[in-house]
């Protein structure tokens, strides 16, 4: 195993001068191949900041971080992409586009893969799409699905493109305890099949059982890396 998300006294404020917020402070961990890390820690922690930071979504300044090996602090926008390609993300809301199926949803992952026919893509997107209990749904609209069904077509959407790393921001939020539970343990299940490296930030105790490992962020400091 290998560390696949590496941090080290990584730092990072909003605004400047006298209105500077401290959001994350001198935050080092290191998360390794296939491992499940769960982040936990009250609201307005930085829990979101550090996932989007981890993403190459958002450019912070101070201290080294390095994703799939490739050093993300004062980067350029051309490196971070090249690492965002080898990332999933999955969101509390969903973000599924109305208009398609569940099947076109995540096929639209697929897009930039231009090494797939377009068969292909069909072929790969259903065959996710059984992996998490919804072969019956692929020709379903997200307003024809449950939450719980949504959720799962988006945890298809992250992993049809087989990535390494896996970012997940309070998945289960808009789920019952169920329907919650049933999602991250089929992410779980698959992660660990292809050994994707998961970080997923959650206010979700009743899903911690499915960590490797249980990580807190309190007013922006790591308190059990």
């Amino acid at each position: 195993m290998f560390p696949v998300i590496d941090v080290n006294h990584l730092s990072f404020s909003f605004g400047s001068g006298t209105l500077t917020q401290s959001v994350l402070k001198d935050i080092t961990i290191s998360i390794q191949q296939g491992e499940i890390v769960l982040l936990t820690g009250p609201s307005g922690s930085g829990k979101t900041t550090f996932l989007t930071i981890i993403g190459g979504l958002r450019q912070a300044f101070h201290g080294s971080v390095k994703v799939l090996d490739e050093e993300f602090i004062n980067s350029n926008e051309a490196r971070r992409i090249g690492v965002r390609k080898q990332i999933g993300y999955i969101f509390q809301q969903h973000n599924l586009l109305k208009s398609l199926t569940a099947l076109q949803n995540v096929k639209m992952a697929l897009e930039m893969q231009h090494t797939l026919t377009e068969q292909q893509r069909s072929d790969r997107a259903a065959e996710i799409l059984k992996a998490v209990g919804l072969g019956q749904r692929l020709d379903y609209k997200p307003a024809q699905l449950s939450g719980g069904e949504r959720q799962r077509v988006s945890i298809a959407r992250a992993l049809v493109g087989n990535p390494k790393i896996i970012l997940a921001d309070e998945p289960t939020a808009s789920l019952d305890k169920q329907s919650g539970y049933e999602a991250v343990s089929i992410l779980k299940r698959l992660a660990k099949e292809s050994k994707t490296t998961i970080l997923l930030v959650t206010h979700d105790y009743r899903i911690l059982d499915i960590a490797d490992r249980v990580v807190e962020l309190e007013d922006g400091i790591i308190k059990n890396a």
